[in-house]
């Protein structure tokens, strides 16, 4: 089977762009390595900024849909230190969508899945190859041996894309560790939690170290440990014990977030691109979101994936006879835009893990600048 325009991957990026080219009458077929849509959880909830993800959902023609399932209050966002002193405390404007209200990774999902074709879509697809035609375009290998060919291949397979390693051998470098859990129903079952982290975000900053709390619409909060990278193996964090040890010292108000989490912890490292990543151009095939330009995990990821998105189905929509140039086009464009916003996120990140990292993200979020939450 020969189709003319392959993603690789299903996640927010990719399907973005299979969406408003749809709206161009432009058919594709998104290729997920996920059995379903409901195989595994989608992670937390995310700000849509107005000049990125905001505006791709408005070219996708969902924007209403988007304000129906979208969470102003979740902007709110309070910075502590180790002893629970609040050091900022940002609220936005009641029921306004100025904003970056927030929403939910998997509403948002469903959202851009539920506006496709219900075949646009293939689940369990893991692209493991990908080989170019005499002929033009390429041939696609997926686990398990099955095989399709396209004419243009786009890959939005993420962070560690196969897509990728067709235009460029750059690795990617270790900043920092993640690890995550879950307190379900925290309204009912932690009540006092629920005050402290408030409707949105809430980030307790210390030395090389941040323990942060996002609630979600399914009244759920996530909380998030960020640790400086040491070269730890991930494993040192598996436990809840491990991780209390990690905060002796800090107000139990604030370590209470990991002894009421009911998930195992769940570490991992966080990996980026070196800044400035290009690549030269090659016939038929480009990258969006973290396959181009994997970046700290600031609040600028996804919103600049779908903007990615939103920019590459417009060039091709405008020139359908001449692919290539639409990639270039897109290409150009998006290195420039991405490269200052790439050097402000390693900024950002580096801030957070630091020293002084909660004088610094103080004086950060209270000069007059927009707020950049946590993805």
């Amino acid at each position: 089977m020969r189709t003319r325009i392959a993603i690789a991957g299903g996640g927010l990026g990719g399907l973005t762009l299979a969406r408003i080219l749809h709206q161009h009458g432009i058919e594709t077929v998104v290729y997920d390595r996920e059995a379903s849509r409901s195989a595994r959880p989608q992670g937390g909830a995310l700000d849509l900024h107005p000049e990125s993800g905001q505006l791709a959902l408005a070219q996708a023609g969902l924007a209403g849909r988007f304000r129906s399932e979208a969470r102003p209050d979740g902007e709110e966002h309070r910075i502590l230190d180790p002893t629970g002193r609040m050091l900022v405390h940002h609220e936005p404007e009641p029921g306004s969508f100025s904003g970056r209200p927030e929403i939910d990774r998997s509403a948002l999902r469903d959202l851009l899945l539920d506006s496709l074709p219900g075949d646009t879509v293939v689940w369990g697809h893991r692209l493991v190859a990908a080989t170019p035609r005499p002929d033009g375009g390429w041939d696609l290998t997926f686990h398990g041996g099955h095989r399709v060919s396209c004419d243009t291949l786009i890959g939005a397979d993420g962070a560690r894309s196969v897509v990728r390693s067709l235009l460029t051998d750059v690795q990617l470098f270790y900043v920092a560790t993640l690890v995550e859990l879950t307190i379900d129903d925290v309204e009912r079952r932690h009540p006092d939690l629920a005050e402290l982290v408030g409707p949105g975000n809430m980030w307790c900053v210390g030395v090389n170290q941040i323990l942060a709390a996002q609630r979600l619409g399914d009244g759920s909060l996530r909380v998030g440990i960020s640790l400086r990278a040491e070269g730890r193996p991930l494993d040192t964090y598996r436990s809840k014990r491990a991780l209390l040890n990690v905060f002796a010292g800090w107000d139990p108000r604030l370590t209470a977030l990991i002894e009421a989490a009911e998930s195992a912890p769940t570490p991992r490292l966080i990996e980026t691109m070196p800044i400035g990543t290009r690549w030269t151009g090659r016939p038929g095939v480009t990258l969006i979101g973290d396959a181009a330009h994997l970046m700290p995990p600031v609040g600028e990821g996804a919103n600049q994936a779908m903007l990615d998105a939103a920019e590459l189905a417009s060039q091709l929509a405008a020139n359908t006879a001449d692919p290539n140039s639409a990639i270039r086009a897109y290409e150009e464009s998006m290195f420039s835009r991405i490269h200052p916003i790439a050097e402000m996120s390693a900024r950002v990140q580096a801030m957070m893990l630091s020293p002084t990292a909660a004088e610094d993200i103080a004086r950060f979020f209270t000069r007059p600048a927009e707020p950049v939450h946590a993805d």
